[in-house]
């Protein structure tokens, strides 16, 4: 059974996804806000095509109160020592707590798009 949204790319999708890869869309304010638009379009990538970050990474390219986001996973190799705020596809339980140790938030895409309407000031690492 194809999802909505699936017969574009030729391939199944997850529902959750597609749900995501709208809102984001919607976000993007017709193409207003490239930042939103292209995160939908990564949504519905399929996992193989997406990146996977090092809090190694994430902590050389950012500094104290940051906003990111990953069009990936985000994996727990390496220390962050400052506090920044992060969207993820995916995150292991070791990245998602030492984000939150040293004083970060991990909230979802739709909130990041909340918080950041234009997409000034989110870094997008993947």
């Amino acid at each position: 059974m194809l999802y909505l949204g699936a017969r574009r790319y030729g391939q199944m999708t997850n529902p959750v996804r597609v749900r995501l890869s709208r809102s984001l869309r919607k976000a993007s304010d017709g193409g207003k806000r490239p930042i939103w638009r292209k995160l939908s379009r990564l949504a519905l990538k399929p996992s193989r095509a997406r990146k996977e970050v090092n809090l190694n990474r994430i902590a050389a390219m950012t500094k104290e109160g940051d906003a990111v986001a990953v069009p990936g996973k985000v994996l727990g190799t390496g220390s962050i020592k400052h506090g920044i705020t992060i969207s993820a596809f995916g995150m292991s339980e070791a990245a998602a707590n030492k984000i939150t140790a040293s004083g970060g938030a991990i909230i979802s895409f739709e909130e990041m798009a909340l918080r950041f309407p234009t997409g000034r000031g989110v870094a997008l690492l993947g």
